[in-house]
């Protein structure tokens, strides 16, 4: 009897649970449709495994201190498709919260020594994803800057090197040409498409279309879509909860511990690698910019490296 008495206390809470839980997810729905709960409960139905929802388009939203213009039913549209692309591309957008908690803390400090707004964190995030991918056409790093362009800006690109790979120098080197950019498209917001389309392409543009707003005219479709992926990017980081992700403190990559070694000769980073107590694959995550196993440093250039904590 006490046997029974203890299952059907214990039933009894787990039931108990079990409708509050799905009561709590109905009225959380019920948000979004007023009619799913009451007909839940009319027709003694379940909740469907997965209810999919339109994404809510935020009232206002700003990029680098410029306003999205949203009563622009075109504009509002492209964000809607960026918005929902992305919120529901989960596998994708979660990898990228998690990598940007390591990554952004770097960003963000260099784009503020540079007099750089802070949205522009989120072009690198629409780039590259944060991973130091390569491009069909050649653009490399997480800020995917061709060859010619990184060479142009000061980035150092050699067998044994590439500095499109160092997150911090070449953050340094994309502020100055978004500086430069800026200072020929007349806008930030301009400045960010010219990093897709090119900034002489968008400069035409603004002059051939006779209009000032990168907002206002009629591009490529990448182009179109560019921007509005950066603004859709920065409401889902800012307000993850709004679009159906959650995560904890733990969920989060943390950012990489390491002590800085100043290398000025050539060097075998195998064997470096060992001197320092750590390994070759441990070296290279922290230096992706290490494109071989030998540096032939025969200017004696000086080279900061990042030894794991």
């Amino acid at each position: 009897m006490k046997n029974k008495l203890t299952y059907f206390l214990l039933g009894g809470t787990s039931f108990l649970i079990l409708f509050l839980f799905v009561n709590a997810t109905i009225d959380d729905t019920n948000a979004y449709f007023p009619f799913l709960k009451s007909k839940a409960k009319k027709e003694n139905l379940a909740l469907p495994v997965q209810t999919t929802f339109a994404v809510k388009i935020p009232e206002t939203i700003i990029f680098a201190g410029e306003v999205v213009p949203l009563n622009d039913l075109e504009v509002r549209e492209r964000l809607d498709r960026e918005l929902t692309v992305n919120a529901y591309w989960q596998s994708s957008t979660i990898i990228l919260l998690k990598r940007a908690h390591r990554f952004l803390p770097t960003i963000e400090k260099i784009l503020k020594e540079e007099g750089i707004p802070d949205d522009f964190k989120y072009l690198c995030m629409a780039e590259s994803s944060l991973d130091d991918v390569v491009s069909p056409s050649g653009a490399a790093g997480f800020w995917q800057f061709m060859k010619t362009t990184g060479i142009r800006y000061g980035l150092n690109i050699n067998n044994d090197i590439d500095e499109r790979y160092n997150l911090e120098k070449a953050t340094h080197a994309v502020c100055a040409y978004l500086r430069d950019a800026k200072a020929l498209t007349g806008s930030w917001t301009a400045a960010a498409a010219g990093y897709n389309m090119g900034t002489n392409g968008i400069v035409n543009q603004l002059s051939k279309q006779k209009d000032s707003s990168y907002y206002n005219l009629w591009l490529n479709n990448e182009t179109s879509r560019y921007v509005l992926r950066i603004v859709a990017l920065k409401a889902i980081y800012e307000h993850p909860k709004d679009f159906g992700f959650y995560l904890t403190e733990e969920d989060l990559y943390p950012p990489y511990s390491y002590k800085t070694v100043q290398v000025d000769s050539s060097v075998d980073w195998i064997d470096f690698a060992q001197q320092q107590n750590t390994n070759y694959k441990m070296l290279r995550e922290y230096n992706p910019w290490i494109r071989d196993n030998n540096l032939y440093n025969k200017s004696k250039q000086i080279y900061e490296v990042k030894i794991p904590a």
